[in-house]
């Protein structure tokens, strides 16, 4: 975040930050959630820059010891308490979020893009921006300054490119690898931290339940997006040419050669099994 000059005479905010339970990508162990704890060191640094503020830690789901050992490395980082509000396995959590946050009002709302473990849609922010009313910005790179109710943030775009956007509040906001690294848990403060434990009406979520869920395969490879946090970093990707490998000029060949040519390169490159 960049200081601003005005900050002082501005109070601070409330501000949510919804967290999941991540699953780790080689042991398949539960863990906090890469983008989660991205956006809760967001909010982190929002309320050392705007005094005042208020973080508030919200998840929606079950309570058994391994989600509570995830749960509990976001509270390492600096918390001392986390709403969770408690449903069975297989719920939907966008309803309960909702009646939460209607009947809560925090200006702004922070989550991860998308999960690491069910569904993984990344749908849950544009859900509760639809039922909310409020104004929706992803990939969110950092928030500058927030003053008279507006928020100035930083959007990430392709190839290390910015966005600046004003954004009145409340509003949602998601994060991604463009946000800033987590910083590490703290075991002791994450032991001392406590739960807050609230009933919810929990409704089952029907799509999940008709889904057939299967080991993920090799997927086809995708361009590259790169990302960069420094101004240098996002020169370099925008002034990079892309590098060849072994790639051939045609030149003087009959459409079915062209073809052949085409369909030959798609299946090297796995986009086509």
């Amino acid at each position: 975040m960049q200081p601003d000059l005005h900050q002082k005479q501005q109070q601070g905010i409330d501000v949510a930050v919804l967290v999941s339970i991540g699953r780790h990508p080689t042991t398949g162990r539960a863990r906090r959630a890469e983008q989660d704890a991205r956006g809760l060191e967001l909010a982190l640094a929002i309320e050392a820059e705007l005094p005042g503020t208020r973080i508030s830690m919200l998840h929606a789901g079950s309570q058994d010891d391994s989600s509570e050992a995830a749960l509990r490395g976001y509270l390492g980082m600096g918390l001392e308490s986390m709403t969770l509000l408690e449903q069975p396995e297989g719920s939907d959590a966008i309803l309960p979020l909702v009646e939460h946050l209607a009947a809560t009002s925090p200006q702004l709302v922070i989550t991860g893009a998308r999960a690491e473990r069910g569904e993984g849609s990344g749908l849950l922010p544009y859900a509760l921006a639809e039922h909310l009313g409020w104004p929706l910005v992803n990939s969110l790179a950092s928030v500058e300054k927030v003053e008279n109710g507006v928020v100035t943030l930083l959007q990430a775009l392709p190839r290390g490119q910015r966005r600046r956007l004003k954004v009145r509040l409340p509003a949602i906001i998601s994060v991604d690898e463009a946000a800033p690294v987590a910083r590490q848990s703290a075991f002791g403060p994450a032991r001392r931290a406590t739960f807050a434990i609230t009933t919810t009406t929990s409704e089952a979520d029907s799509e999940l339940a008709q889904w057939h869920l299967s080991p993920a395969r090799k997927r086809p490879k995708r361009l590259k997006i790169v990302k960069a946090a420094s101004a240098r970093d996002r020169f370099k990707a925008a002034a990079s040419k892309s590098e060849g490998k072994g790639g051939q000029v045609l030149t003087d060949v009959s459409p079915e050669q062209g073809a052949e040519a085409i369909y030959k390169l798609l299946k090297e490159e796995d986009v086509l099994r």
